[in-house]
């Protein structure tokens, strides 16, 4: 048992697992690498001057990984279902639990569907730190948006969703707020070979 499953490792799941991994959730990703950002240019990115989408992914997977998120890459979630713990997540291969569950597999819904959650139209229902009608269990990004599908929003989306999660397990509204003297201790191990 994990404490969070992100299935979806584009901006949106890989924000969430950063923000969840590196505050003491033990957080796993599961990817098949179907991100929209392969067919990206990021000029619109803040913090961003120029970056091709599939160099963004690389570095963001690094970063991830970097905090100790165990990144599923090409291990495709085929279901996921709610238990009394949390949330069962299926594989070809494979079941796994965790007490939260963060979709983040872009205008792809089907598994949202199957896990019971509102729509509101063709969107899920979510409201504004992403949490769907199911509780402890979260959509990002496209999942809950018609047409604001921007790498930042996804993030931002991720993020949201990875807050709120921690507000739960906390008992109080948290921030994830870093000063410069917590630099080297959360980045010290991230070291750019090229």
């Amino acid at each position: 048992m994990t404490d969070v499953i992100v299935v979806g490792g584009g901006p949106a799941g890989l924000s969430a697992a950063m923000f969840t991994q590196k505050n003491g959730l033990e957080t796993t990703v599961f990817d098949t690498d179907g991100t929209w950002m392969h067919k990206a240019h990021l000029f619109n990115y803040l913090g961003l001057g120029s970056e091709d989408g599939t160099a963004f992914m690389a570095t963001a997977r690094r970063q991830v990984e970097s905090y100790g998120v165990d990144l599923r890459q090409g291990e495709e979630v085929t279901d996921v279902s709610e238990t009394d713990d949390g949330f069962a997540v299926e594989t070809e291969d494979d079941s796994f639990e965790s007490d939260y569950v963060v979709l983040a597999t872009g205008a792809n819904r089907e598994l949202a569907d199957s896990l019971g959650v509102a729509f509101d139209g063709d969107v899920v229902d979510v409201d504004i730190t992403m949490e769907t009608s199911v509780e402890d269990a979260y959509a990002t990004g496209a999942m809950g948006r018609a047409e604001e599908w921007q790498a930042v929003i996804s993030a931002g989306d991720g993020a949201a969703a990875a807050l709120n999660i921690l507000t739960k397990e906390k008992g109080e509204h948290y921030h994830d707020f870093d000063v410069p003297a917590d630099a080297d201790a959360a980045f010290g191990g991230m070291v750019d070979d090229e």
